[in-house]
């Protein structure tokens, strides 16, 4: 039995972040890892391979320069997944060897090997050879993330009929990419293969139950994405769902609960992920689940057992990357007495379909019901010189701020580079700021960041007020009313909440 402090299981983003944070602050730390790569589901199966696969996409596929050579215009015409799979095992290898170099460097002890709960304290660490070894530890960080949910009426079958991770599995062979493909589930993973697929050639098909893809991103943002990805010809069914899904011929068959009839080369399952709890025996730990595997959390993360912390993908919304290395940061510094604070009104969210999604902040319907006066200001892609070498005409920046004051309340983007360009207004709404930042700032030309002017500049007109508009903004002012005033002072706050 070896004593330590933290003991971390999982090394995916969260759990990185967690073991790291504990060395730091001066703790005994052990990493548990499954496998015998770090970077968890993130690095192997998940974000990172994605990513890569869709960067390939859109290079082989030469969708980015279509709007200028034509909508035949292709790199590379009968791409195979062996021409994808190359980009996608180098840079996975990449991110592996940094991710353990760094924890290495920091002094973070790694043991591979499935870790159990024998009491809430220790953990066994089975590895398939011999006995397993006992770590006994005051506190304990669970990061063990997420794998892909399977429904029992669906016939996995490894080839035709795959979940999500399966095509990042060292035995899954596709040297010719499917001519037909079928989608269930409409949520952001499902969503962003059915744009990549599409990319490539394959006549896409998305089904999902709920009526539209993103209830969480802007109306307007929503619709733009729905609409090009009818233009690219991905059909989409949505308010449906299937009850019978099998194999004919070599080639899948999915019937609809009215009946009809959906003919594919393939069927990627994708409605969903659960918790990777089963072998952690939480039972002995005294630590309580919600739905599909996943474990409770109260605003601190720690689980039913207060000393046990859960971070990343296993603990539900929102289940990305970056938010679950501050989660992984949070747990650590909590177990040790740290005070640590997470704005999570600043977090930004991407969504990597094409074209790529990213925001940050309020949305209009979340104004709406909270009964705060906003306004809007656009500025779409073609407006800008950037957007047109890029390619890309259909691009929406759409900046929301407050009617009175006019501090930035949200930012939201549709288009390329919006993953990147939302951190201009991350900052901004960081630092309380109002748009009349982006009028009086001068931007690289050419870029896409010109867009924030152009859309600050469409909402000062909205509400009429024309040209330079610095003054107006930045004087101090205690009077409520319409008036502008210096966001964060008091005026400003009591106006933003009345």
């Amino acid at each position: 039995m070896k004593q330590v402090d933290l003991l971390v299981i999982g090394s995916g983003p969260a759990g990185q972040r967690a073991a790291i944070q504990g060395v730091k602050l001066g703790k005994r730390v052990v990493l548990v890892e499954k496998k015998q790569v770090v970077g968890g589901v993130c690095t192997n199966t998940g974000t990172i391979p994605s990513k890569t696969l869709r960067e390939a996409i859109l290079y082989f596929s030469g969708l980015r320069q279509r709007s200028v050579y034509g909508r035949s215009y292709m790199v590379k015409r009968d791409v195979t997944f062996s021409d994808l799979r190359h980009r996608i095992e180098h840079v996975v290898q990449h991110e592996v060897e940094v991710a353990r170099d760094r924890l290495m460097r920091t002094g973070v002890d790694i043991v591979y090997g499935t870790g159990s709960f024998e009491t809430p304290n220790c953990v066994a660490v089975h590895n398939g050879a011999g006995e397993p070894r006992r770590f006994e530890a005051s506190k304990i960080i669970i990061a063990t993330g997420t794998r892909p949910y399977r429904a029992e009426r669906v016939p996995f079958n490894g080839r035709t009929i795959i979940d999500t991770d399966t095509i990042f599995t060292p035995g899954f062979d596709m040297e010719q990419l499917p001519k037909t493909m079928l989608i269930v589930g409409g949520g952001v993973v499902g969503t962003e293969y059915a744009c990549m697929f599409s990319a490539i050639g394959t006549d896409v098909r998305l089904l999902d139950r709920r009526l539209e893809l993103f209830r969480f991103v802007d109306h307007e943002i929503n619709e733009a994405l729905t609409y090009l990805m009818r233009s690219e010809r991905i059909t989409m069914y949505m308010g449906k769902d299937f009850k019978e899904v099998r194999e004919e011929g070599g080639r899948v068959m999915t019937v609809l609960e009215n009946g009809r009839e959906i003919k594919t080369d393939m069927l990627m399952f994708a409605s969903g992920r659960t918790g990777a709890t089963e072998e952690l025996n939480l039972g002995a730990a005294g630590v309580q689940l919600k739905g599909r595997g996943l474990i409770e959390v109260n605003e601190n993360l720690q689980t039913s057992a207060p000393h046990i912390y859960a971070a990343g993908d296993i603990i539900g919304f929102p289940a990305l990357a970056s938010t679950s290395m501050e989660q992984g940061r949070q747990a650590a510094c909590h177990a040790f007495g740290l005070p640590f604070f997470t704005d999570s009104t600043l977090l930004p969210y991407g969504i990597y379909t094409i074209p790529e999604i990213s925001m940050v902040g309020k949305t209009e319907q979340e104004l709406s019901e909270a009964g705060i006066p906003y306004e809007i200001g656009i500025a779409r892609y073609r407006e800008v010189a950037r957007g047109q070498i890029l390619g890309d005409e259909s691009g929406i920046l759409k900046l929301v701020f407050h009617q009175k004051t006019g501090r930035l309340l949200g930012v939201h983007i549709i288009g390329d580079g919006a993953s990147e360009l939302v951190h201009i207004g991350q900052a901004v709404l960081a630092h309380q700021g109002s748009i009349s930042y982006f009028v009086d700032t001068v931007f690289n030309y050419p870029t896409l960041a010109e867009a924030y002017k152009i859309a600050a500049l469409n909402g000062l007109k909205r509400i009429g007020i024309q040209g330079q508009v610095s003054a107006e903004f930045q004087a101090p002012k205690d009077m409520k009313g319409d008036t502008w005033c210096e966001p964060g002072s008091p005026a400003c706050e009591a106006i933003l909440h009345e």
